[in-house]
């Protein structure tokens, strides 16, 4: 068995994983995410390293139901990527995490945006960057709190954060140093795009990567807190969205995943380490724990949180979602959507800090079924956008919250013209634990019942697949239209 960890960005998430792919239930554990003026956006690290060691105990405890005969083999952490979570050698933090959501940094971004910086990087990189990202973050503070990073030994994230804390060593998945300094293919960090930041004078705060393969040892006294065994092995890394993505069973070089939740994260397996080019510099170039292997990925702003903030304003359920859904033809009476209702405008296919949302077509005639499904449709529309533009060819996988709707999933599978494949069940636990497994030498049947009992079909339907057609060219339209305003 492996105890998984995802530590998400106010839930934390453990429970035993079997080599047959039966888990035990999930245990959680909610920290804070302080949201304060200036747009930014700060966690508590000692905070939520706690929240891990409260589920890991918790789930360490149902290891006899489900498999009293096997032992624990690794600790295997995913997590949140991006933000920038500063610690001493010690580990211990120097100040808050700052968030990826944080927002502070976006005047560096729009400079950089400006004068050419931020396509350079992404030319050289495949990185492409958004004010929460460390590269505006550290630029961030190095022009308004220097003396914080000249305390600080490291400049990490969030799971290399919790793997120093319970193993000791400084070092960082190269999934997480992908973005934005890092060469996917060398995994050696590219001193031009630090140069063309201005961050080479903080240089020393980035950890050198772990090879892939590298697994850490619980230190005695972690040990003792988590309840496992000392020097047992530790897996730190992947973090969330390529974990979700291997969870997903991402395995041949075009298959796609989304992951719908509180931000739509599209992300296509390559053999091919270049930028995805549509002439934007956004998205990123992802190391995987596979040797030429990498993860195209464009992890949009938009997802389930936008979704929350309307249905909280039409007094509506979630669990009404699909019940009001089918209340709506195709096309929603009319009404059409732009999805972008985070305060951090957006990210992907396309970067710009100012995008907002939009409703059109509103008449006396619209019903809130209406304004909901054009707001899941135009979720949906982007999502084609962003997979198209890291060229899917194959399966699609599908993950998280907003998966669990099976009208949404239909709008779905219209959108992009396909089934979609649902994956339900500890998605990022799976691909956390997975990498594990393999760093141990592990083999695993994925087609054991275990692994094959949390996915479902979503078949696209024709005539879906031919109205969403039109709306989908309306939308690219409509986009084009409103970012010429912004």
């Amino acid at each position: 068995m492996i105890v998984g960890v995802d530590v998400g960005t106010s839930v934390t998430k453990a429970q035993l994983i079997a080599r047959d792919g039966r888990t035990s239930p999930a245990h959680e554990a909610r920290s804070t995410v302080y949201t304060l003026p200036g747009n930014r956006v700060e966690q508590d690290m000692d905070e939520v390293v706690a929240t891990v060691v409260t589920v890991v105990r918790a789930a360490v405890a149902d290891a006899a139901d489900l498999c009293p005969d096997e032992p624990v083999e690794a600790l295997a952490l995913t997590g949140q990527g991006d933000g920038l979570w500063l610690r001493d050698a010690e580990g211990r933090p120097v100040g808050r995490a700052l968030s990826w959501m944080d927002g502070r940094a976006a005047p560096v971004l729009d400079r950089w945006l400006r004068d050419g910086t931020a396509a350079k990087v992404h030319a050289r990189t495949g990185a492409g960057m958004f004010p929460g990202a460390a590269g505006p973050l550290l630029a961030h503070l190095a022009e308004h709190e220097p003396e914080r990073l000249e305390r600080a030994d490291v400049a990490g994230y969030c799971v290399d954060t919790i793997a120093q804390r319970f193993t000791g060593e400084r070092t960082v998945d190269a999934s997480d140093a992908s973005v934005p300094f890092l060469d996917v293919t060398s995994r050696a960090y590219d001193e031009t795009a630090l140069e063309l930041c201005g961050l080479t004078r903080w240089r020393h705060l980035l950890a050198e990567p772990a090879p892939p393969g590298a697994l850490g040892r619980l230190l005695p006294e972690a040990a003792a807190e988590l309840g496992l065994p000392a020097g047992l092995s530790v897996s730190a890394g992947p973090f969330d969205i390529p974990a979700c993505g291997f969870g997903a069973g991402l395995e041949e070089p075009g298959q796609g995943n989304l992951i719908i939740g509180t931000t739509l994260a599209c992300q296509v397996l390559s053999t091919d380490p270049a930028p995805a080019d549509n002439g934007e510099a956004a998205g990123m170039v992802l190391a995987t724990p596979r040797e030429g292997r990498y993860l195209k990925v464009m992890p949009a702003m938009i997802g389930t949180a936008g979704l929350d903030w309307l249905l909280k304003m039409l007094g509506v359920r979630i669990e009404e979602l699909d019940a009001l859904l089918a209340q709506s033809p195709y096309g929603a009476g009319g009404v059409t959507a732009l999805p972008f209702l985070s305060t951090s405008g957006e990210r992907a296919p396309f970067v710009d800090a100012r995008a907002r949302g939009r409703l059109d077509g509103l008449s006396p005639l619209t019903s809130r079924a209406d304004l909901v499904r054009a707001l899941c449709e135009s979720v949906a529309y982007s999502a084609r956008h962003c997979l198209e533009t890291l060229g899917a060819s194959g399966e699609i996988t599908a993950s998280g919250g907003g998966a669990r709707s099976g009208e949404w999933g239909r709008i779905f599978a219209g959108v992009l013209g396909r089934d979609v494949h649902v994956r339900e069940d500890a998605v990022g636990i799976r691909g956390a634990a997975r990498v594990a497994w393999e760093a141990l030498g592990v083999g695993i049947d994925t087609a054991a019942p275990g692994w094959r009992a949390a996915a479902r079909t979503v078949r696209a339907d024709a005539e879906a697949v031919a109205h969403y057609q039109d709306g989908y060219a309306r939308y690219l339209r409509d986009l084009t239209a409103a970012r010429a305003g912004w």
